[in-house]
């Protein structure tokens, strides 16, 4: 059959469009393939604290938080801790904390379980921070680590947790070195360059204070300058008067020879000069160490107690207040190189305990020598 034009036109458009159809790309249909397996994201951690602070700032609390806090002391009926919690009372209301300021300790004849009681209590008392003045050595440290794995934070004061396990920061009323330099010097001031035996009446053998003072008093009689002082013995009251009373004429009747009794402790210090005005043996034995003025004044304008040291109790705790609210609201993290405003004291720093290889202190000072000549100022 012969096509005519009009037969061939539409056969013409659809060859067109079938060779436009096939130049035209099409698009591919991905094959489905299995989607990958979801990958876990990492869980979120806490970001490991700083060991350091910044340089430069200085943190100034917020005042007016809502926490309990607790100053637990070796014992309670101790005046040196009555002054302590005067300070933190002061500290306490000058940051208007809304929470409670709780001062609770134990007897004297139950301090070590009575002070690892009260901090195993304090997070299921919604306690946020206990300061403690330990008296317990390291048998607290896993009562300590225990409330800091609970929220409690633990700032030591007066007297640290030896491995610092367990706390976050220790404030030193002063440096422990020097305590056992201004000891050394006390003694050889009263016992002049020929020197004589003395001993050391201590607290408790577990005042880890009061055990790295001795330590240091050691360390400095190996001083050429000190030759002549011979240290013949330690022993312990246990911060109890007339036990301490008990030991100081103990010694003298131990020690014939005996020149000084030197007591690291307010409660030790005061017994021993009792003791000794009592027996009429001021003549003979002198007392020196750590005592408050107020209980010390007649022993040294007496003579029987010519020189000692200490500082302010009330300073110390108003200072660990400072510190404790700061580092329990989180406003201060408690690591090295942090300075923070503590009222009325000016500025101090958190850094390395020289004492203590894994621990942090805020260190207070200064000391004060009492002779005759200032003991009433």
């Amino acid at each position: 059959m012969k096509l005519t034009k009009s037969h061939l036109f539409p056969v013409v458009l659809l060859i067109v469009a079938l060779l436009l159809a096939a130049c035209t790309p099409q698009a591919q249909t991905p094959v489905p393939t299995s989607a990958p397996a979801p990958t876990s994201a990492p869980a979120p951690t806490s970001a490991p604290a700083p060991t350091t602070a910044p340089t430069g700032s200085v943190v100034s609390a917020t005042p007016g938080l809502d926490i309990d806090m607790i100053l637990l002391p070796k014992f309670l009926g101790i005046a040196v801790f009555d002054q302590a919690y005067e300070g933190a009372k002061e500290a306490h209301a000058e940051l208007q904390n809304k929470g409670e300021l709780i001062f609770t300790g134990p007897t004297a004849e139950n301090s070590v379980a009575g002070q690892i009681e009260t901090l195993t209590n304090a997070a299921t008392q919604g306690v946020k921070a206990v300061m403690l003045s330990n008296n317990a050595g390291d048998q607290i440290a896993a009562a300590a680590q225990a409330a800091q794995a609970a929220g409690v934070k633990v700032i030591t004061w007066d007297s640290p947790i030896p491995s610092a396990q367990g706390e976050s920061v220790f404030v030193a009323q002063v440096d422990f070195s020097e305590t056992g330099r201004v000891m050394a010097d006390m003694a050889l001031s009263i016992l002049g360059p020929e020197g004589g035996e003395f001993a050391i009446l201590s607290a408790s053998p577990d005042a880890a204070n009061q055990n790295a003072w001795i330590a240091a008093m050691k360390q400095v009689l190996t001083e050429p300058k000190y030759a002549n002082l011979k240290l013949v013995d330690t022993v312990y009251g246990n911060d109890q008067s007339e036990e301490s009373y008990n030991q100081a004429l103990a010694l003298v009747d131990k020690y014939p020879n005996l020149k000084l009794i030197m007591a690291p402790t307010t409660v030790g210090i005061a017994a021993a000069a009792k003791a000794m005005t009592d027996e009429g043996l001021c003549d003979r034995v002198k007392v020196s160490g750590l005592g408050l003025p107020a209980e010390m004044a007649s022993y040294t304008l007496s003579g029987c107690a010519p020189q000692f040291a200490l500082w302010s109790f009330k300073d110390l705790g108003y200072l660990t207040y400072y510190l404790a609210y700061g580092i329990a609201t989180g406003q201060l993290q408690g690591v090295e190189g942090e300075r923070f405003n503590a009222g009325r004291m000016g500025t101090y720093t958190i850094e390395k305990d020289p004492t203590r290889p894994n621990g942090l202190r805020v260190l207070m000072g200064p000391f004060t020598v009492y002779t005759a000549e200032n003991v009433n100022e």
